[in-house]
């Protein structure tokens, strides 16, 4: 059975850590590999990318697999969250080998960050490695397969996308061939995830036939966001990020690749994207626990256009699953306060 999720991939499990009180908005998700690690790669293409240890994840690099991936709020300063989950990761033993103790290892970690300082009113309320720390062991707790928490929590905490409620959405493909791709994602733009002209949500338009909102109501949330954007002037800084994962037996180079075309599912989401106010980041994770079909030519192409596709949706669904902000740090509408289910 599946969910619909990231963790839909065998053994890749999600936690969060969210803070929503005493002038905090904001917080930390953990992507943990199963124990041994995965296959890892990544593709920066904002140009405002806040990062760490993804020189680490080039494939001509050392370091073949990761045990875990964060993303996290608080801007650079968020990207401490990392260091707790390599505490926890090194008490286990988990990490690149490089002593004959097995205790002699070094987790590689990569993370990337959303922009979200200040928007839960206080701007030095951000993630450090106890908020890291917290989101993997929420991570480990959780059950294979489980639900993923999409909306205002972890690093989706904070998020906006354009003058709208970001947050953490997810979503997953099974291809013909069995092979599972999912991503999970942050949906913290610049640009805007919805049409001016009809309020439809871009990624749907991807997704076939969508029904309008009515004209009346898109002329309401048109209202609405006009004094949105009086009141949170100037505009803020931005970034989405995405995991996409996979079973397919992939090496650095083609989850290289599969990050890089995964970008195409935000450009699907997002108008404009990859802006210099935006850091967009896609890492890929490969479990590898299914072979290619070695006679199928095109067996990655597949697996390279679902990431794009579950990214989209994964994206579409933080939106509509986000929740109103009005607080001292600014207000943001959701989508689902402005058109309902529409």
């Amino acid at each position: 059975m599946t969910v619909d999720a990231l963790t839909d991939v065998a053994g890749v499990r999600v936690g969060h850590a969210t803070r929503t009180d005493g002038g905090w908005l904001t917080g930390t998700t953990v992507v943990l590999a199963p124990e041994g690690g995965a296959v890892a790669a990544v593709d920066v293409r904002g140009g405002g990318p806040g990062t760490k240890e993804t020189d680490a994840l080039d494939p001509r690099n050392l370091v073949q697999k990761v045990e875990a991936i964060v993303l996290t709020g608080g801007s650079a300063y968020g990207l401490d969250a990392a260091s707790g989950v390599m505490a926890w990761l090194e008490e286990r033993g988990r990490g690149v080998r490089v002593g004959p103790d097995p205790a002699h290892v070094v987790p590689v970690v990569p993370a990337a960050c959303v922009f979200d300082l200040g928007r839960g009113g206080d701007f030095r309320a951000r993630p450090d490695a106890a908020t890291g720390r917290a989101a993997v062991e929420a991570a480990a707790a959780s059950a294979p397969g489980d639900r993923v928490r999409e909306g205002c929590v972890g690093a989706g905490t904070g998020a906006a996308v354009g003058l709208l409620k970001g947050g953490v959405g997810t979503a997953s493909a099974v291809l013909a061939s069995g092979i599972t791709v999912a991503a999970l994602a942050v949906a913290n733009a610049a640009g805007s995830v919805a049409d001016p002209e009809t309020g439809v949500l871009y990624g749907e338009l991807f997704q076939g036939r969508v029904a309008y909102p009515e004209s009346r109501v898109h002329e309401a949330a048109g209202r609405r966001l006009a004094e949105v954007a009086a009141r949170n002037a100037p505009p803020p800084l931005n970034t989405t990020l995405a995991v996409v994962a996979t079973d397919a037996e992939l090496s650095k180079a083609q989850a290289q690749k599969l990050a890089g075309t995964s970008h195409d599912g935000i450009a699907r989401a997002v108008r404009p994207v990859h802006l210099l106010s935006d850091g967009d980041t896609v890492f890929a994770l490969s479990t590898g626990t299914r072979a290619l079909d070695a006679q199928n030519p095109l067996a990655l192409n597949e697996v390279l256009a679902a990431g794009a596709d579950v990214v989209t949706r994964a994206i579409v669904r933080a939106v509509r699953a986000a929740e109103p902000v009005d607080g001292p740090g600014g207000v943001w509408p959701s989508y689902r306060e402005l058109y309902g289910e529409s």
